[in-house]
């Protein structure tokens, strides 16, 4: 997700928290409840579960869009942090003795470390370079798969395009992009 789509998310959260915009929500829920309950899915909760959670998370940000903070975290950042807070607070109130306290999900994340933090800002602006010189068909075709998730056959319905256009598309993009990756990947171990 580029800074432009995370002020775009911020301003729409804004909007909810100052006037209850429902047209900013819809877009944020539109966005963000897909991804929340898969991540909650791979969380190991039922899909009944994992919905139940995805609509409480989502109306935390109705009601209490005004906690978040866009100078601390991105929206999507703060939201699966609602959304993990929320699943430990539905497993510690879980009375059937099945739970494991040593689990992953109740430790606490360990920080990471600043050259793991840099490195990833790194890939992620030569992601973003590399995002910059795709053709337009295929960055558009790009982002409707990978930034709004959907899947080929919808971009096909959506675009007019036959879906194996989509596909071939989305696949010369991704060739494009590892030869510019790996051509930046030579140029840095080139240098000490």
């Amino acid at each position: 997700m580029d800074k432009k789509q995370h002020k775009h998310f911020a301003a729409l959260a804004s909007a909810v928290a100052t006037s209850r915009d429902r047209t900013a929500f819809t877009e944020l829920f539109d966005h963000f409840a897909p991804r929340i309950n898969s991540y909650l899915r791979r969380m190991a909760l039922e899909p009944g579960q994992a919905e139940e959670l995805t609509q409480e998370v989502m109306m935390v940000l109705w009601h209490k869009a005004d906690l978040f903070d866009p100078a601390k975290s991105s929206l999507g950042t703060w939201l699966f942090r609602v959304a993990r807070n929320r699943r430990i607070d539905l497993v510690r109130r879980d009375k059937s003795g099945l739970l494991d306290p040593d689990d992953p999900v109740f430790q606490p994340d360990e920080p990471e470390s600043a050259d793991v933090i840099l490195e990833s800002e790194q890939r992620d602006e030569r992601v973003r370079e590399a995002l910059k010189d795709l053709p337009t068909e295929q960055l558009e075709l790009v982002r409707k798969a990978f930034y709004l998730g959907q899947s080929h056959s919808q971009i096909a319905e959506e675009t007019g395009l036959p879906l194996g256009t989509v596909k071939s598309r989305i696949r010369l993009a991704f060739a494009r992009m590892r030869a510019a990756l790996e051509s930046d990947a030579r140029i840095d171990t080139d240098f000490p």
